[in-house]
Order: structure tokens, then C-alpha cells, then sequence
């Protein structure tokens, strides 16, 4: 019975490690621009004092936020690699598609990982497939949030594809 438990928490385990670092190959190569920000970064930012509003939702935001990962290119060949990627992650972390748009030129798909409650979020992935001159993007944002306050995040962080996010958070 031991090994079987045992067995269970090395492949729950490892899986989390794969999770956290699939898209990580994507950093540092010449044809691919990265954003990452990591929990430190986002618990540095919530600690801004602020009377206004919006800044406040923004700052209750970043608070449930772990993880953000942005790689945008031009090159098809690394567009094609980080659609492979992509795809074979969204079969093995379970994720559900949230929606999918497709227009002047670009492919964009929305999935989540659903959290605790129905409008829990734990992680989102988007993948915007640009054809000709338009980027590709692929993000990967992870936390315990709720998908209608990415609107405030977008705006304020100036995320590549925030305006096919807040279309989501419309949606939903």
C-alpha cells in the first residue's frame, strides 16, 4: 500500500514540475520575446497604497496571481513549436476550452483550468496563432482568481492579446 501512495505523490508531483515548466523552453531563445513574472514580483506589487479604485481592484488582483508567462514571436518556426507545445499541454493539464475566435487573421483559443468555485479560475492559457505579420502568443497565467477581474489586468499591465481577454471575461 506504501508503494502505491508513494507511487501516486511522485507522479502528482512530477506532473506539477512539467506544469510550472513546459513553456519555459520558449525563454531566451533570439525569436521569442518573454514576459515572467513570478510570485514575489506580484506580492512586491500588491503592497502599493492607493486610494483609487481601479488601482485597488488591480492590487486585490495581483494578490491571487502565482505566475505569468507571455512569449510572443513573428517566426513561424518558433509559432509552430509553441502551437505543438501548447496543444500537448492542454491535453495533459486538463484544461477546458473557454472560448475561440477567429478573425483577420488570427486564431485565438482561451482555456482554463477551473478552480474551487464555478467562477474560480487556477490557470488560464491563451494562445493567439498570428498569420503573415501578426504575432503569435502564447500566455499562461496561474493563480486563484476570478476570470472577470483580468480585464483590470490587462489594462494595467499592457498584455499582448488583453483585448481578446477582456472579450472572455465578457463572455463568460
Amino acid at each position: 500500500m506504501r508503494k502505491i501512495i508513494l507511487i501516486v505523490v511522485l507522479v502528482l508531483v512530477s506532473n506539477t514540475f512539467f506544469a510550472q515548466s513546459v513553456f519555459d523552453k520558449f525563454d531566451n531563445q533570439d525569436d521569442i520575446t518573454t514576459i515572467i513574472v513570478n510570485k514575489k514580483m506580484f506580492s512586491l506589487m500588491s503592497k502599493v497604497d492607493t486610494k483609487d479604485k481601479e488601482t485597488q481592484q488591480y492590487l486585490a488582483l495581483i494578490k491571487k496571481l502565482d505566475n505569468l508567462k507571455v512569449f510572443v514571436t513573428q517566426s513561424d518556426k518558433k509559432s509552430d513549436e509553441m502551437k505543438a507545445v501548447a496543444d500537448k499541454f492542454i491535453k495533459t493539464a486538463g484544461l477546458e476550452e473557454l472560448m475561440r475566435i477567429n478573425e483577420k487573421g488570427k486564431n485565438i483559443k482561451i482555456y482554463v483550468k477551473s478552480g474551487s468555485t464555478e467562477t474560480q479560475i487556477k490557470e488560464l492559457l491563451m494562445f493567439i496563432e498570428g498569420s503573415g505579420k501578426e504575432e503569435t502568443v502564447l500566455m499562461s497565467l496561474t493563480g486563484n482568481f476570478d476570470l472577470d477581474e483580468l480585464s483590470v489586468l490587462t489594462d494595467k499591465m499592457n498584455l499582448p492579446g488583453g483585448d481578446d481577454l477582456k472579450k472572455a471575461s465578457k463572455k463568460k
